[in-house]
């Protein structure tokens, strides 16, 4: 299902399952489908980014548990996975050290934080992956949330719009 009518129309079982890939959170993918119809991609893609502001933590964490760690491939076939492979593309091109040094900043960064590392990773090398790791490691926690929620947002949107478009 890649036309919005048909996800505009779709029965709620189905709309959710369609946009699931996009964000685990049961909350988000309850306001999304309860929100149509939405008739222009561009205000799916808004507001399906927006509503990841208004997200109770423990709906974000289920988010995040859904993402697989920077420079880990997920596994399956599924949409989800192959959009996670595609857009931490720049991880697997990390040299040896550089791949070693991604694993040393996720399990620090879980250790402080509690949760995997989520960043947009699109478009982004490895190097680059590897330095924002480490520069919010030692975030607060009200900071380092308010962040991984802006980077959940814009995978969602990124997400959505491959999805409708």
């Amino acid at each position: 299902m890649g036309v919005l009518h048909d996800f505009d129309t779709a029965p709620e079982s189905v709309a959710r399952e369609t946009v699931l890939p996009c964000c685990a959170a049961p909350e988000w993918l309850d306001r999304v489908v309860a929100l149509r119809p939405f008739h222009q991609v561009g205000r799916l893609v808004a507001v399906g980014g927006d509503l990841i502001a208004e997200l109770p933590w423990s709906q974000v964490r289920i988010a995040l548990d859904a993402h697989p760690r920077i420079g880990e491939r997920m596994a399956g076939a599924g949409r989800e996975a192959a959009w996670s492979r595609r857009e931490q593309s720049g991880a697997g091109d990390a040299d040896a050290e550089t791949a070693s040094a991604l694993i040393k900043a996720n399990k620090l960064y879980e250790e402080r934080h509690g949760h995997v590392f989520l960043i947009f990773a699109t478009g982004r090398s490895a190097a680059e992956m590897l330095a924002a790791a480490r520069e919010r490691v030692d975030n607060d926690g009200p900071t380092e949330r308010a962040i991984v929620r802006e980077e959940l947002a814009k995978i969602v949107r990124l997400r959505l719009e491959r999805l409708f478009t």
